[in-house]
């Protein structure tokens, strides 16, 4: 298959329960996604192609803060020839960072850790990113090549600019746009920060997670439709990617409708533009390669 007709999703998880509780799914509203997501599972709700471009490479990223599910997605990525590169966690406050990273990309599958990832929008600190220890521990992140996914709320957003300004030297991708107030409708405090975030050049962005941040029964297209033409004019298409959030797409529509929905967004780009939003951005944050040497089985 030819780098033209790629489509990498920048951003789904899997889990086992009967391995690894998730703790996050006990939370109300949780119930449609409590159960066991393989990559076998993404594979079989990942139909619908956008712009005639299928499903073939996946990025897929933490959701708790264990070093053992690292390792876990790590062996899964060497093993499944979907799957081109792990979002992995490790402690970043811990002084002994750059060991367990080494460890890491050491260990089973660990060449394909490409970027790492804490859940900051649970954290309370208002300057969680700006502590010392954390600055230390992404410093050892950046040293060893690899990428940071920032997981925040909008309201956090002055963080990552903060960072941003202190680190120029570490790749970074905000992930699902920082979580814009899409079903509230006030979007204005969001533009303002992540136009400012957008204005550092080292700083990519996911087109993804938005629909849940919609009202999940009720939302279109023309509710998405004004955070994608604000992220596109911030970041231009080189700087944004496709992400479907799955499984917790499923939360509100699934994987093939955010799918029919991003197509429709990208409708008036160019071939070029729309190559780098589904494939390009994607595959040179995470030094994937859309060609992959295992054999893939496609998706039908």
């Amino acid at each position: 298959m030819s780098d033209a007709q790629a489509l990498v999703d920048a951003h789904h998880h899997v889990w086992d329960l009967d391995v690894r509780p998730q703790p996050w799914l006990d939370e109300p509203g949780h119930e449609p996604i409590r159960r066991n997501f393989s990559p076998h599972a993404l594979r079989s709700a990942a139909t619908r192609p956008i712009a005639g471009r299928r499903l073939t490479r996946a990025v897929v990223v933490q959701c708790v803060a264990s070093v053992p599910e690292t390792r876990d997605l790590l062996v899964l990525a060497d093993i499944d020839p979907l799957i081109g590169a792990v979002v992995g966690w490790a402690d970043l406050t811990s002084p002994a960072i750059g060991d367990v990273l080494d460890d890491l990309r050491t260990g089973h599958g660990g060449r394909y850790l490409r970027s790492l990832r804490h859940i900051v929008q649970g954290e309370s600190d208002p300057h969680w990113l700006q502590r010392p220890d954390v600055e230390r521990g992404l410093r050892a992140v950046g040293e060893r090549g690899l990428g940071y996914d920032v997981l925040i709320r909008s309201h956090q957003l002055p963080q990552a600019i903060r960072l941003a300004e202190r680190l120029p030297e570490l790749p970074f991708v905000l992930d699902h746009a920082s979580k814009p107030p899409i079903a509230d409708g006030d979007l204005a405090d969001w533009i303002h920060q992540v136009r400012l975030l957008a204005g550092h050049p080292h700083v990519v962005c996911k087109l993804s997670g938005l629909i849940t941040e919609a009202d999940h029964e009720k939302w279109t297209v023309d509710d998405i439709r004004p955070v994608w033409d604000v992220l596109l004019s911030a970041f231009g298409p080189d700087r944004l990617m496709f992400g479907s959030d799955w499984p917790v797409a499923n939360l509100a529509g699934g994987w093939n409708r955010w799918a029919a929905t991003v197509e429709e967004l990208l409708d008036g780009c160019s071939d070029t533009e729309i190559h780098a939003v589904l494939a390009g951005t994607a595959t040179t944050f995470y030094h994937l390669d859309p060609r992959p040497t295992k054999e893939v089985t496609p998706c039908s």
